[in-house]
């Protein structure tokens, strides 16, 4: 930062600006048309070659005009942009339509995807809870007819899964409940990941009565249904966004990016492993070769005050950065505070029913 003067820092901005909007290279006879930076063209020009020798320049082979290159973007988004405050009309598009959808967890972080998306223009991502936080709330097996259960299992994080067993014995009412409640006195607040290395039978040895002959088809059940609940689950959304994109013209390049995707758990792995809270690495900051075209910015997402989840959108270097991570981050917020009335009012109704 301290390198560069004000006029250098004034023209390295009106150049990130003009070329984030016209994806154009950018000359020094634009900038002094466009720009009132109260200098020559000429005096712009040397600029602009001392800005390229720095770093913060590159010069495409076809144009005469320069584009940002990453260490530009980083030093804009450290040092040079302005927040961007959303319209209230934004604002409100966010927070009715996250509102609307709460009810159940993974739904609502594909939705939150699907708005962040449609909001940017950008491929957006999120992703539920990772396995080394959560941990069970409640289980619960719910009577359906002389032959079947629903098994459903709640974690502090929100997520629910339920599963309709097929008992091969008759069960007695009485004995399912006092098997769900054993259950849940037995497991409540340990790790999913623990609970799968329990020695479950063992758990359970004084509740002999209440196992009688449903572990045989209810505890394989269960553990299944742990074990997907530890799956991390990826959204995606608007991933036909960047065929909109110039950079994308180049049908190698698109494919480059579409197939990022197709590996799944690896992609969920980078994300889960980026630092809490707003984060925006740029180009060359991502350590895989198939994303050093891209910015990714991410944020987390929070339920019970507890950091859980990412949420965030990929795109081009060339990105509105003061307005994308404004909208990320205003999201995330009304989510954390969506998460929150819901569990206050799934709180109060448990109280209720207990």
């Amino acid at each position: 930062m301290m390198e560069l003067s004000e006029r250098k820092l004034k023209i390295l901005q009106a150049i990130i600006g003009d070329y984030v909007m016209s994806a154009e290279p950018v000359g020094s006879r634009t900038l002094s048309k466009k720009y009132d930076l109260g200098i020559s063209p000429a005096t712009i020009r040397n600029e602009m070659s001392d800005l390229e020798e720095m770093g913060y320049l590159t010069h495409p082979h076809t144009s005469a005009g320069r584009v940002p290159s990453d260490k530009a973007y980083r030093l804009y988004v450290n040092s040079l942009m302005q927040k961007k405050e959303l319209s209230d009309a934004e604002k409100n598009v966010i927070a009715e339509r996250l509102y609307s959808n709460v009810n159940e967890f993974d739904e609502a972080i594909e939705h939150a995807a699907h708005i962040l998306s449609e909001i940017t223009n950008l491929t957006s991502f999120a992703m539920t809870p990772s396995k080394n936080e959560d941990t069970i709330k409640y289980i619960n097996l719910l009577p359906v007819d002389e032959d079947t259960v629903v098994l459903m299992i709640g974690s502090n994080s929100g997520k629910i899964k339920s599963k309709a067993l097929n008992l091969s014995v008759p069960y007695d009412p009485n004995r399912l409940e006092l098997l769900a409640k054993s259950m849940t006195y037995n497991y409540k607040g340990k790790k999913l990941s623990d609970v799968l290395t329990n020695n479950i039978i063992e758990d359970f040895h004084d509740d002999v009565e209440a196992m009688h002959s449903l572990e045989g088809s209810i505890m394989p059940n269960f553990m299944k249904t742990l074990e997907d609940m530890l799956n991390v689950n990826l959204y995606m959304d608007g991933l036909t966004h960047i065929f909109d994109l110039p950079e994308y013209n180049d049908l190698q390049k698109a494919r480059s990016f579409m197939e990022l995707f197709d590996q799944k758990e690896e992609f969920a792995r980078r994300i889960s492993e980026r630092s809490d809270g707003i984060t925006v690495t740029i180009g060359t900051e991502n350590s895989d070769d198939v994303m050093q075209d891209c910015s990714v910015i991410t944020a987390t997402y929070q339920v019970d005050g507890k950091m859980i989840g990412k949420i965030g959108v990929i795109g081009p270097t060339r990105m509105k950065y003061e307005e994308v991570t404004s909208i990320v981050e205003y999201l995330t917020d009304n989510l954390n505070h969506a998460f929150q009335i819901e569990g206050k009012i799934k709180a109060l109704e448990e109280g209720v029913d207990e």
